[in-house]
C-alpha cells in the first residue's frame, strides 16, 4: 500500500492553496448535502452525514459551512445529487475508479471520458476495475488516541476486520456496512474520530514509469479538479526517485 500513500500525498496538488482549499470545501459541501438529502438532515439518525460532517472537520471546514450545507438539503427546488461510479484504465493499463455527486450525468460522464481520453486512458464497463479493489470502511484516530494494543483490541471487539497504527494514528477497517456500528463502538471508547469513511483500496498496485506516471498523475489531477467528481482511486505504485521528479 505504499505507493498509494504517496498517491495520496500529492493528490491535492491544484496550484494556489485557497484555490486548493475552496475546491476541498466545495467538495465536502456537496457530500453533506447530498447526505442529509437521502437520509435525514441529523447526524446522529444519519451515518453517512455523521461520516461527511466528520471529514469536513478533519479538513477545518468552518461550523456555519457545515451548517449552510445541511441547510441546503432541505431547500425546495435544490439540486438532486446522484451518485455515480466511472470505472476505466489510465495509462500503463493502472485501473482507476472515479466517484461522482452530479445532477447532470451526461454532463459528467462527457467530462469524465474527455479526461481520460486526454491523457491516455479510457472508460470501461461497471465492474470492469472495481474487481481489483476492495471496498472497506475505515475509522481514524489520532495517534494519542490510544496505543496500537489498545486500538487493536478495540477494533476486534467492536468487529473489525484490521488495524493499522503508526506515528500519522490508527486506521480502523471493517466492512462497509458495518461501519457505523464498528465507529459508534469505537467513539464511545476513544471519542469521535478524525474520519469515518467508505473508500476502494488496491489488492495489488502495478508499477509505473516516469512517463505513464507522469499522465496517471496529471489525469488524477483533471478528474479532481471537477467539481462533480467526489474522490479518485488508482491501483499504481510509483518508485521514490521518480515520484520526487514529478513532484518537483
Amino acid at each position: 500500500m505504499a505507493g498509494h500513500s504517496k498517491f495520496k500525498n500529492i493528490q491535492f496538488r491544484k496550484g494556489a492553496q485557497d484555490k486548493k482549499r475552496s475546491k476541498l470545501f466545495s467538495k465536502l459541501a456537496r457530500e453533506i448535502t447530498a447526505a442529509a438529502k437521502m437520509g435525514l438532515p441529523d447526524p446522529a439518525m444519519n451515518p453517512r452525514l455523521r461520516g461527511a460532517i466528520q471529514a469536513a472537520r478533519a479538513q477545518n471546514m468552518p461550523k456555519d459551512n457545515i451548517e449552510r450545507a445541511i441547510k441546503k438539503s432541505e431547500e425546495a427546488g435544490g439540486a438532486n445529487y446522484e451518485e455515480v461510479r466511472y470505472e476505466g484504465f489510465g495509462a500503463g493499463g493502472v485501473g482507476v475508479i472515479v466517484e461522482a455527486l452530479t445532477d447532470n450525468r451526461n454532463r459528467t460522464a462527457s467530462e469524465v471520458r474527455s479526461i481520460f481520453t486526454k491523457f491516455g486512458g479510457n472508460l470501461g464497463e461497471t465492474g470492469a476495475v472495481s474487481f481489483m479493489f476492495d471496498k472497506l470502511g475505515a475509522i481514524e484516530f489520532d495517534a494519542g488516541k490510544a496505543t496500537a494494543e489498545a486500538m487493536l483490541e478495540a477494533a476486534i471487539d467492536a468487529g473489525a476486520e484490521d488495524c493499522e497504527s503508526s506515528a500519522d494514528g490508527h486506521v480502523v477497517y471493517c466492512h462497509p456496512d458495518e461501519l457505523h456500528h464498528v465507529a459508534k463502538a469505537l467513539e464511545a471508547r476513544f471519542g469521535e474520530p478524525r474520519a469515518a469513511r467508505i473508500f476502494w483500496r488496491p489488492k495489488s498496485t502495478v508499477p509505473v514509469e516516469e512517463e505513464p506516471g507522469q499522465k496517471l498523475l496529471r489525469m488524477i489531477e483533471g478528474l479532481e479538479d471537477s467539481d462533480d467528481v467526489q474522490n479518485v482511486y488508482a491501483n499504481f505504485e510509483i518508485a521514490d526517485e521518480v515520484l520526487e521528479r514529478l513532484s518537483a
